[in-house]
């Protein structure tokens, strides 16, 4: 998620301890500042606590037991940065790709500095701040030179979209006009778009390719899962509840071996209003009570409007029942949203077994046949959980994607996604974990039924499915930091995530302050606006974040867990993973596990950074560290430590303003990309590394970094 539009408000209504007052088998705080934490689970992990995680438990061995160099990260880790370009490091190139408003096909004008954006033109014309995205070969022997890449573009920045005419009319009070909403709408969802590399090694799109298309927040799409077809999702436009309209401030992604696009629906709410009384679910999210982030709801009844396009944004109760307003649209959001970016005739998916919150990205875990498919997801918001998703089906090969070919994916989504078993984590003090499962029938912390506890009928599954984050607070989830982006080695099946920052987290010995939820059920509605730290989340007004790492053990109801870094500033007091001036981070967001082989790869870790002990020194970064390379030794806070400073490099820095998100490589991994996302005053031309002269109109843009002699990228 963007800082730019991050709600930093606390939603979560419970009574949820934190681990460092329940449970008589965990450890203190102060024991794991001291390394207590990789003693006591040494017993409970045979070993596992101080070795680390790594391709085969313990770094440097192959699963045959033979000893295995890890890889070598073979450049100078860079020095921070605060200028108008991106940084790389010597030997490398830095391309500019597709920025927002590249032309799809002949019905957008080319890009230039004063161009006026109209609803037709962003409709076809890549959307505005990129994010999470993917690549789908075409044909597996051009997978690395020529593919399709599927991308999210989160939100809009007014200012820089109404340049030409000043900004935005009505942005913060008043109507706002009909064709200035269609233009925003239309620069928000997913962008599918071919792009190609030519023989002299650099990139571009395929313009008008068949391939090419935008899917927007008006983009009509299924329902699929428990809750479709329920009276939660029943509205004037889908009086079925089958289908909803578009999909919104899509973050982080994910993909499924069937070859879909897995986009994820995050910072939602905002964008509608109630003027009425929220419904519990929606007051648990964060909906707002006066006006939208951008004031959609405002065009409504203008003379042009259609179908209740912006109407549907106010989910104010107003007629008799459900299907005679829009008071359940909002329900309709807060999906993985499934697409098959291989057939444009074929509608988006929200697959809502993967349950309703704020999604940063959705996440496939260890593929073995026969055994079912996984995927882990992170609420991104103060003082919320971590889930994963076990599909009844198991894993047949014969489904895997086949790059280019013509069937029905979605098909394959629905036998995997729609069917299955939701759980939200529990972490303990002592290193290990469980996975509790959101069902109806699932006892509560004191004892009761979940179904009951949520006041609803017996069974209702889409109940707990439309009130994931309620169910989740009463099963007693450890509230997170934050938790956004996730990653997976294919190879151990260990999986990373960062826990970006919390600065509403108090001292373990603190009293924890709680806020009114406004719940309508009584014995709940009392949140935490702050929340005493735990083991996972060990730091008080935690402003500089932490990557955690967990492995699953048998079955799919509890794991082992470890910090694998801690960001700081290097002259920070806790700066607990021993940080230098040459790594030193904040606020990890993205996170890639670049697998190269069986147990060896690269994590990338990016950030969106809003601390002064690391803003002050560099813009947001792109870093680079081996698994396989560190360990936890004892006494250490976590996995890295201060004799792994080698380890950890800085391998890209953005521009002035600009996060660094998205990421994945070429299967030859001789070409990188990345996205910068809100520069203020970035792209100055085609070179990502050249610094712009005077001022120009700022877009997000994918970058495609490359070795210069043609190499595999970081090695």
């Amino acid at each position: 998620m963007s800082k730019e539009i991050e709600d930093s408000r606390v939603h979560n209504d419970s009574r949820n301890e934190p681990f460092s007052s329940v449970l008589d088998k965990h450890v203190s705080r102060r024991g794991i500042m001291q390394g207590g934490l990789g003693l006591a689970a040494l017993s409970v992990f045979g070993g596992f606590g101080l070795s680390g995680l790594s391709g085969s438990a313990v770094a440097g061995v192959t699963e045959s037991g033979a000893a295995k160099s890890p890889l070598a990260l073979a450049f100078e880790s860079l020095r921070g940065s605060r200028t108008d370009a991106v940084v790389v490091p010597e030997g490398y190139t830095a391309q500019v790709l597709i920025p927002w408003g590249t032309p799809l096909n002949g019905q957008a004008p080319a890009w230039r500095g004063d161009l006026a954006v109209t609803p037709a033109i962003q409709a076809n014309s890549v959307g505005m701040h990129h994010d999470g995205m993917h690549a789908f070969a075409l044909d597996e022997a051009s997978a690395s030179r020529d593919f399709l890449l599927a991308l999210n573009n989160e939100y809009i920045d007014q200012e820089a979209l109404w340049a030409p005419q000043g900004g935005p009319t009505n942005a913060d009070e008043g109507s706002r006009p009909a064709d200035e909403v269609r233009t925003e709408i239309n620069a928000h969802g997913i962008t599918i778009v071919r792009v190609r590399k030519d023989a002299d090694g650099r990139w571009q799109h395929v313009a008008d390719d068949a391939h090419n298309r935008r899917i927007t927040s008006a983009t009509p799409m299924r329902l699929a899962g428990p809750v479709a077809g329920s009276d939660y999702v029943r509205t004037r436009y889908s009086p079925e509840g089958g289908h909803a309209r578009g999909t919104n401030n899509n973050c982080a992604n994910g993909y499924t071996p069937w070859g879909t696009y897995l986009t994820c629906e995050e910072n939602w709410p905002e964008v509608f209003v109630n003027h009425g009384e929220r419904s519990r679910d929606d007051a648990r999210l964060g909906l707002p009570t006066e006006r939208g982030r951008y004031g959609w709801e405002t065009a409504a009844g203008d003379a042009s409007e259609q179908d209740g396009e912006f109407a549907r944004f106010d989910v104010t109760p107003r007629g008799d029942g459900p299907t005679d307003d829009y008071r359940n649209e909002s329900r309709t959001f807060g999906y993985i949203v499934e697409i098959d970016p291989y057939d444009g005739r074929a509608q988006a998916v929200k697959r809502t077994a993967l349950g309703r919150f704020r999604h940063e990205g959705c996440w496939p875990g260890k593929l073995v046949e026969g055994e079912p498919v996984v995927f882990y997801s992170g609420h991104d918001s103060r003082n919320e959980y971590i889930y994963k998703f076990v599909s009844d089906a198991v894993w047949d090969p014969a489904d895997a994607n086949r790059a280019g070919g013509s069937y029905d994916r979605l098909a394959i989504g629905a036998k995997y996604m729609d069917q299955g078993t939701l759980y939200v984590a529990r972490f303990d003090a002592d290193g290990s974990g469980e996975w509790l499962a959101l069902t109806p029938d699932a006892k509560t912390t004191d004892d009761g039924r979940l179904d009951a506890a949520l006041g609803l009928a017996r069974g209702d599954l889409a109940g707990v499915i439309v009130h994931t984050c309620d169910a989740a607070d009463l099963l007693g989830a450890t509230p997170m930091d934050r938790p956004e982006w996730g990653t997976v080695d294919p190879s151990s099946g260990e999986v990373y995530m960062t826990l970006t920052n919390n600065s509403k987290r108090t001292a373990e010995d603190s009293a924890a302050t709680y806020t009114n939820g406004g719940s309508d059920i009584d014995g709940l509605g009392v949140g935490y606006a702050t929340a005493p730290t735990n083991a996972p989340n060990p730091r008080a007004d935690n402003q500089a974040g932490q990557v955690i790492r967990w492995r699953e053990t048998p079955g799919h109801d509890a794991f082992e867990w470890e910090i694998f870094v801690f960001g700081a500033a290097a002259g920070d007091a806790d700066n607990l993973s021993g940080l230098t001036e040459a790594n030193q981070f904040a606020s990890p967001d993205g996170l890639w596990f670049d697998a190269r082989s069986a147990g060896q790869g690269i994590l990338w870790i990016q950030t969106d950074n809003g601390y002064e002990g690391v803003s002050e020194y560099t813009n947001d970064q792109l870093l680079a560290v081996v698994p396989a390379s560190v360990s936890r030794k004892q006494g250490n806070a976590a996995v890295i430590g201060a004799d792994d400073q080698a380890q950890l490099k800085r391998f890209a820095v953005g521009p002035n303003g600009g996060e660094v998100t998205g990421i994945f490589a070429t299967p030859d991994r001789t070409a990188l990309f990345i996205n910068i996302q809100h520069p203020g005053n970035w792209p100055s031309g085609d070179d990502a590394t050249a610094a712009a002269t005077g001022t120009v109109r700022p877009r997000a843009a994918t970058v495609v970094i490359q070795k210069a002699d043609g190499g595999q990228v970081g090695i």
